[in-house]
């Protein structure tokens, strides 16, 4: 079953399974935090979206779907990297700040962010493979 299949397929399904899990943890944790900025609704409500088109795209590709999926791509990129820059200011306003170490680990997870970026990329980089 799997042989024959494009390198393009098989990371769209990843990419598609990957944006499906980062939802559920950053959905953990968002909601442990009650949401208390409004950019903590940007990952819970793309993530999904994220996830269903690379999985639509896995087995089924019209020219409009690949154009939506490339703007929303980039959307992620600079939304991870945005998430990492208000992350590393969360965890300087915890008790202690940047000089106390344990808020790096109990603080909001730098690098969760750059995970939706990375995801991203690896979205971009299946979309113009060929």
């Amino acid at each position: 079953m799997w042989q024959g299949w494009p390198l393009e397929r098989i990371l769209f399904i990843f990419v598609g399974l990957a944006f499906a899990l980062i939802f559920v943890q950053v959905t953990m944790f968002h909601s442990r935090q009650n949401f208390r900025h409004w950019a903590m609704w940007v990952p819970v409500i793309e993530t999904p979206i994220f996830a269903v088109l690379a999985l639509v795209l896995g087995f089924y590709q019209p020219a409009w779907l690949r154009t939506v999926f490339a703007i929303l791509m980039w959307v992620g990129l600079a939304g991870g990297i945005y998430g990492a820059y208000m992350h590393t200011v969360g965890v300087g306003q915890r008790v202690g700040g940047f000089s106390q170490g344990q808020n790096f680990l109990v603080g909001p997870p730098i690098i969760l962010p750059l995970m939706i970026s990375a995801i991203s990329a690896l979205g971009l980089v299946a979309l113009f493979w060929g």
